[in-house]
């Protein structure tokens, strides 16, 4: 059966809607990959620094060998720019990227359809308007589907492609096609509140923020952890200051209001206090850093340095997947390791009778308690304990410091810097990734995006370190659910609460991945 609508092969122009940085991205995006543009703005002085702004785009392109003079002079040249909306008629696949409203969404696509041909392909770039809802005020809203690109469009490669209630999945694939032939990731996404990216990322920043809430450390040291453990490009703070805490604010309280208040998008009153101050990040020279000629006045965070003058007595290790490097690291530095056994939850013991371990979502207190053992660390979790550079820690208030300082003086020894933080769930990055992976397992258990699907998003979207799932996978569905549920008994706060599609795999220690 052939479609009614333009296919791969009969895109050769593209209409962008909006003369902003994400429209003149979008329309970059499709001039570079051979086809002919028409940018449309209402603004002409828009479209004139749009204009001005691709010129600039290109001669760095050309002044970094990317593109020839030629080639670049031929990407301007498919451009044609319009103050008229009619300009969009000769085009086959019309993208929008204007203001975040739906009854100006809906205006602007049924103009369009009555300007547009027929088998003309219509997306929107919104990044949390329901495709359904904009999709209600067309003849045909088959026709149309979400074509969601982040900033800066040309550097970025995630593309999520929203399938609305109505729309043909002729149309979806046709624009899988056409973004992957742009050089896009594309991710094939359900219609639902922040679609794939924009709903998993939620916790990224709601933990960081309650985490500094509840002062179980201050933000630049959440961020350097983040950073330098959990291998993420940025920290939350910084990153919701380089993003401009009222646009991460206003994000995350219309996914709280489209979810109904579900508690595990609940918005942050330390974040809203920043936004009603106008501290809004490097836009306006501060948000959680103060900023000078756009770079954040930070001082030098103080770590844990312990030096230890003699040698390290370990008696045994319970070799496990997550603290096998580790364990590597400290033969590398020629710390001898006399006995080994294998388990599926590691542990390192001292002959001074402290014991390492990863933290399981208990505080260190309570675990203390149930196991018995006074002299338990806990250590947070990283993504690769053979090259991570620092480390968060826990102790039991009563641990002797004798037995303490040469596990501290261990990881100063290794180069990984230490901060013992106030004794909550879960510490740092552990507490955030298994919020991150129940919101992908989410994601996945309500058909949003396949587990490949997902993971790609947050990786090429958002820079991920490694996607979610697959992470899950690595350190085990049972342990990852085990430190949820410790939260959630902890808390009693629903914003704890497992996802079935993580609930299940538990239950045997099932991956996402098969295969």
């Amino acid at each position: 059966m052939t479609t009614p609508y333009r296919t791969v092969s009969e895109i050769t122009c593209v209409g962008v809607i909006g003369a902003g940085t994400m429209g003149a991205g979008i329309a970059q995006v499709a001039a570079q990959a051979g086809l002919n543009v028409v940018l449309f703005d209402l603004s002409t002085e828009a479209l004139e620094r749009a204009e001005s702004a691709l010129r600039s785009s290109m001669d760095k392109l050309v002044a970094r060998g990317k593109f020839s003079a030629e080639a670049a002079d031929a990407v301007c040249g498919r451009f044609t720019y319009a103050a008229e909306l009619r300009a969009m008629a000769p085009c086959d696949l019309v993208v929008e990227a204007i203001v975040e409203r739906l009854d100006v969404k809906q205006k602007l696509f049924a103009d369009l359809e009555e300007i547009c041909a027929a088998e003309a392909i219509l997306a929107t770039n919104t990044s949390s308007i329901s495709i359904t809802a904009i999709g209600a005020a067309l003849k045909d809203p088959a026709r149309l589907a979400g074509l969601h690109f982040f900033n800066p469009a040309p550097i970025m490669k995630l593309v999520e492609v929203i399938k609305g209630l109505a729309t043909d999945q002729a149309v979806i694939d046709t624009l899988l096609a056409v973004a992957k032939g742009w050089g896009k990731v594309a991710v094939a996404a359900k219609s639902s509140p922040g679609f794939i990216v924009n709903r998993v990322a939620r916790p990224f920043y709601a933990e960081g923020l309650r985490l500094a809430e509840e002062g179980v450390a201050e933000p630049a040291r959440i961020d350097t952890l983040m950073r330098e453990a959990g291998g993420f490009r940025m920290g939350p703070f910084e990153l919701m200051d380089l993003i401009g805490q009222d646009v991460n604010y206003a994000v995350t309280c219309s996914v709280f209001d489209a979810y109904y208040q579900d508690p595990r998008f609940k918005p942050s009153l330390m974040q809203k206090e920043l936004v009603d101050a106008g501290w809004l990040g490097r836009k306006s020279g501060r948000g959680f850093y103060q900023y000078s000629e756009g770079k954040p006045v930070t001082a030098p965070l103080e770590w844990d340095e312990i030096r230890f003058g003699g040698f390290f007595n370990i008696s045994s290790v319970v070799e496990a997947p997550a603290m096998q490097p580790l364990i590597d690291r400290m033969e590398e530095r020629g710390i001898a390791i006399p006995l080994r056994t294998q388990g599926e939850d590691g542990e390192i013991c001292f002959a001074n009778g402290a014991t390492l371990v990863l933290t399981n979502g208990q505080t260190t207190l309570e675990r203390s308690l149930d196991e018995g053992n006074p002299n338990l660390i806990q250590m947070d979790l990283a993504l690769d304990y053979g090259s991570c550079e620092s480390l968060a820690l826990s102790t039991h208030p009563e641990c002797p410091e004798e037995v303490w300082t040469e596990v501290y003086a261990m990881f100063d020894f290794l180069g990984v810097k230490t901060r013992v933080v106030k004794d909550l769930p879960g510490l740092v990055v552990m507490r955030t990734v298994a919020m991150l992976i129940n919101e992908a397992a989410d994601a996945l258990h309500f058909g949003i995006g396949d587990a490949v699907g997902i993971d790609s998003a947050m990786q090429s979207g958002v820079n991920y370190p490694t996607g979610l799932l697959a992470w899950a996978d690595k350190l085990g569905t049972s342990y990852i659910a085990d430190v949820l549920d410790n939260l959630n008994l902890f808390y009693g706060d629903d914003r704890y609460r497992l996802s079935p599609a993580l609930t299940q795999r538990a239950l045997i220690n099932a991956p996402f991945h098969t295969a």
